[in-house]
């Protein structure tokens, strides 16, 4: 059996949450292949290097520079919208054609669906949110969604069958095509499967290195998303750690360009770190500070980590996350706008590790059906 995986490009958040969907496929003897955008490619290659990659259709997505909610910016690039979706299917059509896949896989890209494939779509946000001074336009925002999902075989929900789960109303309320072509399959994160660097034998005992892998960071801070959002965030945390005493790492968000690693001040700088790197950094921290995206969310969750989330302006999506997560006592929340020295010291007062909610053996049984089920056909 033949599956085409293909993540959305609005960040890298949705190529990372595909690893253990790309991960499970393979287990139950899958032929998977990747469709890749030059954002993310890299990282896929790092993750999974022996897969081959299809070149994708790019949504190209910037946000101005003071962001809009994402319900507001899909009406007014609806007609952008529109022609990257009409591509996009033209796309899907072709690769089922000219490679013959059984499976198209598609996080969160609207039209990456064929008649002539299974087509799976995977998103967490069965309600597209509105900020209050703009709820009349959510309708709209569900219709238009429910509509994308008809498309499709199959819908996916990336969180627990429970309410809040981790997306609270996001995922557990809205539109759904059925009950019937609806499933919710777990949280899924890259470092569900990931070792601690430390718990590693080195053939050789270098002292030095063993002492920096067990040095603890008061901060770390993960930049993540699209410009010009990412760079103002970058920004921000640089002058604010650079106030707070102790050790911090900035994880720059970028697999695409070569490694590097630097050092400003009390701030170590890398451009990006593989999985189980980033994973063991995330460990040792007493803190983390990022964006708010729900992969975030996931992968901090399943880290169990300290996190103070500051959600990228005009992404209603995330300030939503935020303050559900901060009233559940899941997470802090700092406003993009309040960032700074006082209120991130402010916020490590109130941090309390992420808990981990119960796991259920979801992902593993919607990626068995769905090949029974396409065996049958």
């Amino acid at each position: 059996m033949k599956i085409l995986v293909a993540p959305l490009d609005w960040g890298l958040g949705h190529a990372t949450r595909c690893v253990p969907i790309v991960r499970e496929f393979l287990r139950a003897g899958a032929e998977v292949e990747l469709a890749v955008v030059t954002a993310n490619a890299k990282f896929f290659r790092e993750v999974f290097p022996n897969l081959r990659q299809r070149l994708a259709p790019s949504y190209n997505i910037v946000y101005p520079k003071h962001g809009y909610n994402m319900g507001l910016w899909l009406l007014k690039n609806s007609l952008h919208l529109n022609a990257v979706m009409k591509y996009e299917h033209h796309f899907a059509e072709e690769m089922v054609e000219r490679h013959g896949y059984d499976v198209l896989f598609s996080d969160n890209r609207f039209a990456f669906y064929s008649k002539n494939a299974y087509s799976i779509y995977m998103t967490h946000q069965r309600r597209i949110a509105f900020p209050q001074a703009f709820s009349a336009f959510e309708g709209v925002g569900t219709v238009w969604h429910a509509n994308v999902m008809r498309k499709f075989d199959e819908v996916w929900v990336p969180d627990l069958e429970f309410f809040p789960g981790y997306a609270g109303s996001l995922s557990h309320t809205g539109a759904a095509p059925s009950d019937k072509t609806m499933r919710f399959v777990g949280p899924l994160s890259r470092f569900s499967e990931c070792m601690p660097v430390e718990s590693l034998e080195p053939e050789v005992i270098d002292f030095e290195k063993i002492a920096e892998k067990t040095a603890r960071y008061k901060v770390v801070a993960i930049v993540s998303g699209v410009e010009p959002a990412r760079t103002q965030f970058e920004q921000q945390l640089r002058h604010a750690l650079f106030e707070i005493p102790g050790r911090h790492l900035m994880i720059l968000g970028k697999p695409s360009v070569e490694r590097k690693r630097w050092k400003e001040k009390n701030i170590e700088f890398q451009t990006h770190m593989p999985t189980a790197e980033f994973a063991d950094a995330v460990r040792r921290a007493d803190f983390v500070v990022s964006r708010g995206g729900y992969s975030t969310v996931m992968d901090m969750a399943e880290l169990g980590a300290k996190c103070i989330f500051v959600p990228t302006p005009g992404q209603f999506e995330q300030i939503v996350l935020a303050h559900d997560l901060s009233e559940s006592g899941f997470a802090a929340y700092i406003p993009a706008e309040k960032l700074s020295a006082r209120t991130l010291t402010k916020a490590f007062e109130s941090c309390e590790n992420f808990p981990c909610l119960a796991k259920q053996n979801l992902l593993q049984k919607a990626v068995r059906e769905v090949i029974k089920k396409v065996k049958e056909r």
